[in-house]
């Protein structure tokens, strides 16, 4: 038994160390290339292996994600692509949702994902509403018939995409009380 735990970590180990590798080439149109399979006129370059860190995670603070002290935009903003799609996963169209004490969860489904630089915003019942990410909670959601739509901007505040409207609706259970003789 022993023998089979020693053969299956001298054989993980030979694995992570074949992952480790990988290769980087020219080719014919000044393009950089990368593989983890040899290619002709390749070079190899060997990957650090993944050392997961130990001890508690410390949170960044929000600052550490900011953009502002970055001099240089992003090459991959430089070339934003458009959205090919946005639509609101959850609440689903003409859904029911009942005694969700005044927050309603929303998912947003957007292809290809939010660039660092483009804001998302939705509307409640038409009214502008602050958020941040494709997922997020809207606050004093209460009973009644509404509607939701969110949209896509960038830092200029222009409209990259919108999605369409979503109508659902909240429910509360009341408690019944006796009537008064």
């Amino acid at each position: 038994m022993f023998r089979r735990t020693l053969i299956a970590v001298a054989a993980l180990l030979a694995t992570a160390a074949v992952l480790a590798q990988a290769y980087r080439w020219v080719d014919e149109d000044g393009i950089v290339h990368f593989s983890d399979r040899p290619h002709e006129g390749a070079e190899r370059i060997d990957l650090p292996t993944y050392r997961p860190a130990s001890g508690p995670r410390t949170p960044l603070p929000s600052s550490a994600f900011s953009r502002r002290n970055d001099p240089q935009p992003d090459a991959e903003e430089d070339q934003t692509p458009a959205y090919a799609s946005l639509a609101i996963a959850s609440p689903a169209a003409d859904e029911t949702l009942w005694n969700i004490e005044g927050v309603l969860n929303v998912q947003l489904r957007l292809q290809p994902r939010l660039q660092r630089s483009h804001r998302v915003r939705a509307y409640l019942d038409g009214a502008p509403q602050n958020v941040s990410g494709t997922s997020f909670q809207l606050q004093e959601v209460f009973r009644g018939t509404h509607t939701l739509q969110a949209e896509v901007t960038d830092r200029d505040g222009n409209l990259m995409i919108r999605s369409e409207p979503t109508t659902f609706h909240v429910q509360q259970n009341s408690i019944a009380r006796p009537r008064p003789n």
